[in-house]
């Protein structure tokens, strides 16, 4: 009869498997990890539909083949709307989409300043990669009504027009507005330029704007000793519509992050129209019914709710704050157009740039008449508030004299003294691009001027009498540009003191 004892490689063996089932039974059980797919429908012009994803949420981020990322726009019964962030070939109907389970996001930090970045935090400016980990939703919602405060501090951009006659404040909203080439960009960025030396974070979003612009831009920063504390970012014109429409909620997003520290914010769009443009575009696209000029009925909504997030922050919540500056570009000078009529709704104010003062050459051509601040003059420096007032109101009489002294062969003795002083101020209002002046040195020159002391003074040398009366101010004057500076109300003796100092100047 055969041995049926098992031999002694079969015993190893079994005892082998056996050790294998018992490790493997005392481990603890792996979690099973689900993932809900869908399919590509439809894709093309930067919207894609999908199938198969009943639980996606709104602005969801959906995973593309080629790790194109996706946000959910629409969501339908039987397909869903999305709107891509990038473009791949691999992207084709009938691949396979995954959800991720979370909104779409940007970095936020200190990391980001002086970068050039898109609103996924993509490095755009050629340096190292971010080493960034915290992030933010791109959509947040505005500060409540009760964290708010008043606009109380004032926010200089240096320009004498603008500071003087319609001041802007720390949390404003202020809409630059006017037609193409006419300087809307050049005032916000000698803004930020203003800021420089200052605890102001500044963040300048370029929407569809051609890259030599942008490159432009941040050169001009980097010569200004800004770019440290200046965040650029940017989608190009021949980026994705839907990259387009989120850039500005994503700069946004980095601003609050240093308004909920504490600090100042300034940003800048530049521009909405662009914006608007490209939500259009999507709207139609993923067959959203059009309304007025083809703009999908929420229109109002996306600005409104973009711009609400622009605040001064109560103290209780670190008195953070961010200044928005939106620019917009009209056509043929039409203000009463759809998208610029809905901002001049939603802002404190706008900065009108008339075309007929630039091709004048009155640079900047801030059309003092149509332009308007609704909340920054309280935050207004006292100092400024006694040249202003008499600056606008002899003004805005020159340009209806001058109107019609055209049709008069003569002019009286009073007539041609208002006129006279009037090319004067429109000549101190000029000021070259990315000069920004000092608070004193606008003090100054507006004072010099309300008080008739260049209309002695030719009006071919008034820029250079100016140059003068800048150079000097900075070592003679000190004690009282800090007292201006601290927003303290000048005295008789200190505006007597300014007087004499002007009068010597301009004699010497």
């Amino acid at each position: 009869m055969p041995d049926l004892k098992p031999t002694q490689d079969l015993q190893n063996s079994l005892d082998k498997v056996a050790s294998i089932y018992t490790e493997a039974l005392a481990k603890p059980a792996a979690d099973l990890l689900m993932t809900e797919t869908g399919i590509i429908t439809f894709v093309g012009g930067g919207i894609a539909r999908v199938k198969g994803l009943p639980d996606a949420f709104s602005e969801e981020v959906l995973l593309f083949p080629g790790n194109v990322l996706g946000i959910t726009l629409n969501l339908g019964v039987e397909e869903i709307g999305v709107i891509l962030l990038g473009d791949d070939p691999k992207i084709k109907a009938g691949e396979v989409v995954r959800r991720t389970g979370h909104v779409a996001d940007t970095p936020v930090g200190d990391a980001l300043l002086g970068r050039v970045v898109d609103a996924t935090g993509k490095v755009l400016d050629g340096g190292s990669q971010l080493n960034i980990h915290t992030r933010m939703p791109m959509e947040r919602e505005a500060p409540a009504i009760m964290d708010r405060a008043p606009v109380k501090v004032p926010l200089q951009t240096g320009i004498k027009s603008i500071d003087a006659l319609i001041p802007i404040g720390r949390g404003q909203r202020e809409l630059i507005v006017g037609d193409r080439q006419t300087g809307k960009t050049s005032v916000a960025i000698d803004t930020i330029i203003n800021q420089r030396g200052t605890e102001m974070i500044c963040i300048y979003c370029a929407i569809g704007q051609r890259g030599t612009a942008v490159a432009r831009v941040v050169e001009t920063f980097r010569e200004a000793k800004m770019l440290e504390q200046t965040i650029v970012v940017v989608t190009s014109g021949e980026d994705q519509p839907g990259l387009q429409y989120m850039t500005p909620y994503a700069a946004t997003t980095m601003a609050e992050w240093f308004r909920d520290q504490g600090k100042p914010v300034l940003i800048v769009y530049d521009d909405l129209i662009r914006h608007a443009r490209a939500y259009r575009e999507l709207s139609l696209l993923l067959r959203r019914a059009p309304g007025r000029e083809a703009f999908p009925g929420d229109i109002f909504y996306i600005h409104s709710r973009l711009l609400e997030r622009s605040t001064q922050l109560s103290v209780a919540l670190g008195g953070g704050s961010m200044t928005a500056l939106p620019i917009i570009e009209t056509q043929a000078e039409d203000i009463s157009a759809y998208i610029p009529t809905n901002l001049v709704s939603i802002t404190d104010g706008q900065i009108y740039l008339s075309p007929g003062l630039f091709r004048k050459g009155l640079l900047p051509a801030v059309d003092t008449g149509r332009s308007v601040s609704r909340v920054g003059g309280k935050a207004q420096l006292p100092a400024y508030r006694e040249v202003a007032g008499d600056l606008r109101l002899s003004y805005s009489q020159f340009e209806e004299l001058e109107a019609f002294a055209r049709f008069a062969s003569r002019l009286d003795d009073e007539s041609q003294a208002a006129i006279t002083r009037g090319k004067r101020v429109r000549e101190v209002l000029k000021q070259a691009e990315h000069k920004p002046l000092t608070v004193i040195q606008q003090i100054a020159m507006l004072k010099a001027v309300n008080e008739g002391l260049f209309d002695q003074v030719e009006l071919d040398q008034l820029a250079k009498t100016q140059q003068k009366i800048a150079t000097a101010l900075d070592t003679q004057m000190k004690p009282l540009a800090t007292k201006v500076d601290a927003g303290k109300k000048l005295s008789d003796a200190d505006w007597q003191s300014l007087m004499d100092f002007l009068i010597g100047v301009i004699k010497g």
